[in-house]
């Protein structure tokens, strides 16, 4: 699991991926499909666990198909409830995107707390937080007597989630790890909150768009693309990283794409003679950063050359909120804008 570099070092356009190099490098080895992570926990404990559990997500709907099984008795009880007494809930809210995606069903008012860089939509800046990435703020969490706790399976820290049950802390898991998944999550906020109009509304807009998206691309000529994760040490994604997706979903061709990590550390070498076409480098509110690497110093990469090295705002896409396909949407037309100039162009050896 390639997640050796120092959280302290990120800065917090790349908070979000941290979480994202938790949950997807660990999630990867254990779920081989969109739906298996419901029975992640539970089928340890009885072999017909995953089976059951596939019966009792086909009664509930469809955005129950991302949580984890041992969550799955709380989110019964609570749904249970009367809408009224749903949307009264107070919640606490452990992850950037669970925030984001609450305020979009129309719950955001709901959450009393959450953790640091929660900072959109502006209103989130005003909840109290109590924890980060590295630690929860445990005795406060009680202190505060939520009604029940969204949690990020892989992306809080494992030993605080577990204290929390020890209070007797009701705790429900967000665990998103695909793209189509983001439509899952506002799905099960929206019954959470009793807000499901609102929440499906949101769910089928993502999902018309992702689907254009992937109708949009999927023909396309690849393009050599190198994704810029990391400057020091250099570092990219790969096989089911959350940004990997998104390169494939554009059309963009990844030389290491299927390396042993999903953020694996690369030699500048190594990528130099890849020639890449385009170079995307995440920047916070897509701006430059004295952290990225100046690819212009080697103009004999095509990207270089011809001035395909692109900024996406990485707030947005390392978030798996619906907000983030708006941003990949803007990824796919600049590498789309290269493809047209290659194509009309003297072709770039493969």
């Amino acid at each position: 699991m390639a997640t050796s570099w120092h959280p302290r070092r990120v800065s917090k356009c790349f908070y979000v991926l941290l979480f994202s190099v938790l949950t997807v490098s660990v999630s990867h080895a254990s779920t081989q499909s969109e739906a298996v992570s419901v029975a992640v926990d539970s089928s340890t404990q009885n072999p017909n666990a995953a089976e059951n559990q596939q019966v009792k997500s086909e009664k509930t709907a469809k955005g129950s198909t991302i949580r984890l099984a041992e969550s799955d008795g709380i989110f019964q009880e609570i749904t249970s409830l009367s809408r009224e007494k749903r949307q009264k809930l107070r919640i606490i809210a452990l992850a950037p995107h669970i925030v984001e995606s609450m305020f979009e069903v129309g719950a955001g008012q709901q959450i009393i707390a959450t953790t640091a860089h929660a900072d959109y939509p502006e209103a989130a800046k005003d909840i109290l937080q109590i924890g980060n990435y590295a630690r929860l703020q445990i005795e406060k969490i009680v202190q505060l007597q939520p009604d029940v706790v969204i949690a990020w399976k892989t992306g809080n820290p494992g030993d605080d989630l577990s204290r929390l049950k020890k209070y007797k802390v009701k705790v429900i898991y967000s665990n998103p790890t695909t793209l189509s998944q983001v439509a899952d999550e506002l799905l099960m906020l929206g019954q959470l909150t009793g807000r499901e109009t609102a929440a499906e509304q949101a769910a089928s807009a993502y999902t018309t768009q992702l689907n254009t998206l992937k109708t949009r691309y999927a023909d396309k000529i690849p393009m050599r693309t190198f994704y810029e994760l990391w400057s020091r040490p250099l570092r990219t994604v790969a096989n089911n990283a959350w940004p990997q997706q998104q390169l494939a979903l554009c059309g963009a061709k990844n030389p290491f794409a299927n390396a042993n990590d999903d953020y694996p550390s690369v030699g500048l070498e190594q990528v130099l003679v890849t020639l890449p076409q385009v170079i995307i480098q995440p920047t916070q509110h897509a701006a430059d950063t004295p952290d990225a690497l100046n690819w212009a110093k080697w103009q004999h990469l095509p990207a270089a050359k011809n001035g395909f090295i692109f900024h996406p705002n990485a707030d947005k896409v390392h978030r798996m909120t619906s907000r983030m396909l708006d941003e990949v949407a803007l990824m796919c037309e600049q590498i789309d804008k290269a493809r047209q100039f290659y194509q009309a162009d003297t072709p770039v050896s493969e």
